[in-house]
């Protein structure tokens, strides 16, 4: 590595041009010499640093109240261990991607002082079961028993059409960050991808979309999303993997995000088995309230 990458790697909140000075005006010696910036640096260089003043990066900030609120009035199931939430659709689980606040950075502002951390994760527009630890202990457990071979984690999902196989499982390898069309998407890659295995069961049908109970027994990115796709029956209102023209009518129909619902979750947990289950939420209720529904 370049002695000025480092440098600026080991300064993370000190002026690009600050740490330039530094090493032009002799501070910085390797070796007990003086060096330039573009100086390689070995395995066993010794490197003497000055003392350099950085300046507190600034925190995000408090959450507005009603994002706070939002997280409170989600919240499922209180214990000393954990705490369980019935997500939302449009509450990110952390910050990122633009967003200056998700659930994780609204709890550690609401509960200070408190050991709060993601046992996983659920997609922004995905509503549903929501694990956070109240320890280090209970996160080392929850996710054990979330990754244990007899854990249970279903979803419900509307998809386009009406399924004509039955239940099935799909055993469909997937990669991650694809690029397809200048957009990052997880794609079904029988040859180089990880193994992620599905099971779809049709609980309802409709006139043109059919009601599925989907078994996750690997937790991929966009796994529910890319099966479903790769069936011929992706989710509704999902216009990633699904096509623009049939999530513009779901829109004209009410549904402002994808019908992708966290529904179930049964695993265990120290000498305990934990069943978690969490409403459908209202939003996706409504639609399925104004569809015709078929034998």
């Amino acid at each position: 590595m370049r002695l000025d990458n480092f440098l600026l790697r080991t300064f993370r909140n000190v002026p690009k041009s600050k740490v330039y000075r530094i090493i032009r005006s002799g501070e910085v010696r390797v070796n007990r010499g003086r060096a330039k910036p573009a100086t390689r640096l070995a395995e066993g260089d010794e490197i003497r640093l000055p003392p350099v003043r950085q300046k507190e990066k600034p925190g995000p900030g408090r959450p507005p109240d009603g994002l706070i609120d939002k997280a409170r009035k989600a919240l499922m199931l209180e214990r000393d261990d954990m705490l369980v939430f019935n997500k939302p659709a449009g509450l990110a689980v952390h910050a990122g991607s633009g967003l200056r606040f998700g659930l994780i950075e609204i709890l550690r502002v609401a509960r200070p002082g408190e050991y709060v951390e993601l046992v996983h994760r659920l997609d922004r527009q995905t509503s549903g079961c929501l694990l956070v630890a109240r320890s280090r202990a209970a996160l080392d457990a929850l996710r054990a028993g979330l990754n244990d071979a007899i854990a249970t984690k279903r979803y419900l999902a509307l998809v386009d059409g009406h399924w004509k196989e039955g239940a099935i499982e799909i055993d469909a390898p997937l990669s991650r960050d694809v690029e397809r069309s200048g957009e990052r998407m997880v794609t079904v890659d029988p040859s180089g991808g990880r193994v992620s295995v599905s099971r779809f069961e049709p609980i309802a049908f409709y006139a043109d979309a059919t009601l599925m109970s989907v078994e996750i027994k690997t937790g991929r990115t966009h796994q529910i999303r890319v099966h479903a796709a790769h069936c011929g029956h992706p989710v509704a209102a999902d216009d990633k993997y699904g096509s623009n023209r049939r999530a513009a009518i779901w829109q004209e129909r009410g549904l402002g995000r994808m019908f992708l619902h966290a529904a179930h979750i049964d695993m265990p947990y120290g000498n305990d088995t934990l069943q978690l289950d969490a409403p459908l939420a209202n939003d996706l209720q409504q639609i399925l309230d104004r569809l015709d529904r078929q034998e």
